[in-house]
């Protein structure tokens, strides 16, 4: 048998002579850069690891979840809360209370901006009393309504909410209107609106309703939601206990020489380290702490200088509100801001004992104020002793100087906050804030904070 035969190679042979000797040192250089550009662009993988894994260290884990014990709010209590709603229209002779996606809407019905953002198509949420017997005195329960835009009507049957009725409006009509029809609400009513309602949405009520009064819920309808009840309270309570705890755990951590925004970084770390949502931190270094809500300047913290941090953040849809002025341990303060941070402290803690169940919403702002004026810093203390805090960060009831015709009453289930400062521009600002809650059979307030360790000792103990 012969062999087969030589079949010619299709690869030309480059002959080693002088001329492609000198082509190919110039193509190496362009191929280690073709190489080196792919591999940064990851067109291929490396050859070699260039990089170990990212680290799965938690940022602080001294800070475990503090909160995960507390559960939200049950269907069952908001289901009670419509009916005591309802009882209270049925007492003041209103046919119905009307609130928009808003923290009125979270607190009785679980939806707020967060489930449905306002539009110029309104969505309305809508109680109305149902007395079951045949005279006042029978059983009054909740009816609830939702208006929707038609064309998002599915959508509005995605919300957690099981309402009686959805009224639906086409675009060509009044929306307003085609509500009050389908309630069938007699012309005469009266009609309440929650204060966070827009005014278009409160003008056009009124102009479907020409013989009956649309107005804000007065205050036997607000003080509903004013008056924490004991599942509020324990969220409160854990949310601004959580907070507190992520500004120790930040201020272990600090150092001088430090920038406003690195301690702002470290601390959104803790207080999502710590479990809470929403969470942000006004974080103010020296003379800038003296503008209450400054935005600072990337100021280097040195050794005289307080830091201040003005911390929120949310649990189950609960603010906290949580601010301390602080020293490192190689802080050199001046001693006479050391004498403010003090008088600042001594206000906050009779500020607390002056919040008691009957006392006026402006004797605590009074007595704070009053302890701050004696020791000369009255005219430097220049905002409000307090606010209310729950749904919202800031609400109704507030803790301010105003005179006692505008003043209301302390009532137990109030929580507020409780936050005198010292803002001397162009030298120091000082804030100490705990927020605290009235409950019963209290002779005054305590601190949401008390079971961490509560007020700071000093600026070195926050």
């Amino acid at each position: 048998m012969g062999q087969p035969a030589q079949v010619p190679s299709r690869t030309p042979q480059l002959e080693p002579n002088s001329k492609n000797r000198t082509r190919l040192w110039l193509l190496i250089p362009l191929l280690c850069f073709i190489s080196l550009s792919t591999l940064r662009l990851g067109l291929v993988g490396p050859l070699t690891q260039r990089s170990q894994p990212a680290s799965t260290e938690p940022a602080f884990p001294d800070l475990p979840r503090h909160c995960t014990a507390i559960p939200p709010i049950s269907s069952s209590v908001l289901e009670a809360r419509r009916n005591t709603l309802a009882k209270r229209l049925h007492q003041l002779g209103a046919a119905a209370y009307i609130a928009e996606p808003s923290s009125s809407a979270a607190y009785y019905f679980n939806v707020s901006e967060a489930h449905w953002r306002l539009s110029e198509r309104p969505l309305l949420f809508v109680v109305t009393p149902s007395v079951d017997g045949v005279s006042d005195e029978g059983d009054v329960t909740a009816n609830v309504s939702l208006l929707t835009p038609k064309f998002e009507a599915t959508r509005a049957k995605l919300l957690p909410l099981s309402p009686s009725a959805y009224i639906q409006w086409a675009e060509e009509e009044d929306p307003f209107a085609v509500l009050f029809d389908a309630l069938h609400l007699p012309s005469n009513s009266t009609v309440y609106i929650d204060g966070n309602a827009r005014f278009f949405v409160a003008d056009g009520l009124q102009r479907a309703l020409p013989r009956g009064q649309v107005q804000n819920a007065p205050p036997q309808v607000v003080e509903i939601r004013e008056r924490k009840t004991p599942e509020e309270i324990s969220i409160l309570r854990c949310a601004n206990e959580a907070t507190l705890l992520a500004i120790r755990a930040t201020h272990k951590r600090m150092h001088i020489g430090m920038h406003e925004s690195d301690a702002r970084e470290l601390v959104a770390g803790a207080l999502a380290a710590v479990g809470l949502e929403r969470a942000g931190c006004l974080t103010l270094f020296g003379e800038n702490a003296a503008l209450p809500h400054g935005s600072g300047t990337n100021r280097v913290l040195k050794k005289e200088d307080f830091a201040l941090f003005d911390c929120t953040g949310q649990l189950h849809g609960y603010w906290s509100d949580v601010t301390r002025t602080l020293a490192l341990p190689e802080s050199s303060i001046p001693d006479d801001h050391l004498a403010i941070w003090h008088h600042v402290h001594a206000a906050q803690s009779l500020a607390r004992l002056a919040t008691y169940p009957g006392a006026l919403t402006n004797h605590p702002d009074i007595v704070a104020r009053a302890r701050l004026a004696l020791d000369g810093y009255g005219p430097f203390f220049t905002h409000r002793l307090g606010h209310g805090i729950g749904l919202d960060v800031h609400e109704s009831p507030y803790l301010r100087g105003v005179p006692v015709s505008q003043a209301t009453l302390i009532q137990t289930g109030h929580t507020f906050s409780n936050e005198p400062g010292v803002y001397i521009e162009g030298k120091v600002g000082v804030r100490l804030e705990d927020c605290m809650v009235v409950e019963e059979g209290a002779s005054y307030a305590t601190f949401l904070t008390a079971g961490v360790g509560g007020a700071a000792l000093s600026p070195w103990e926050p």
